[in-house]
């Protein structure tokens, strides 16, 4: 099975609070997706989101500045791991998202999520006027 890597980055215009907490806050989550989510506050801990359809488990927690998160395919020997790094950049958050070892058949599904449902929902909920 080939794995793939994608390698994307979004400017938020929010605070770096803000944009950490849509990523990391089961109720903000829940406010941008319209889904429920199960986002622990530990690291090793499982996550869950779109009713079960991401699920994994949180590798690191940089408050405001790194999210690494392993996302579960399967079985599949190497970790698919997601790392979200967020920067300063003038009025905005700079958002960039490395996510490797995507299995090739989830490959199309994992892009569109990350730049329409995820990173493209989450800059819409903020930039509210």
């Amino acid at each position: 099975m080939s794995l793939k890597e994608l390698k994307t980055r979004v400017k938020i215009k929010a605070e770096a609070e803000d944009v950490y907490a849509a990523f990391t806050n089961s109720f903000t989550i829940e406010l941008w997706s319209g889904y429920p989510a199960v986002m622990p506050t530990e690291t090793g801990q499982e996550f869950s989101m779109w009713e079960g359809d991401i699920q994994g488990r949180l590798l690191e927690l940089v408050p405001e500045s790194k999210i690494v998160q392993e996302w579960y395919f399967g079985d599949q020997d190497e970790p698919s791991i997601a790392t979200i790094k967020l920067f300063p950049a003038g009025s905005k958050v700079q958002v960039d998202v490395v996510h490797t070892n995507i299995p090739e058949e989830a490959f199309d599904d994992i892009v569109e999520g990350w730049t329409e449902y995820m990173l493209g929902a989450i800059k819409e909920f903020l930039e509210v006027e």
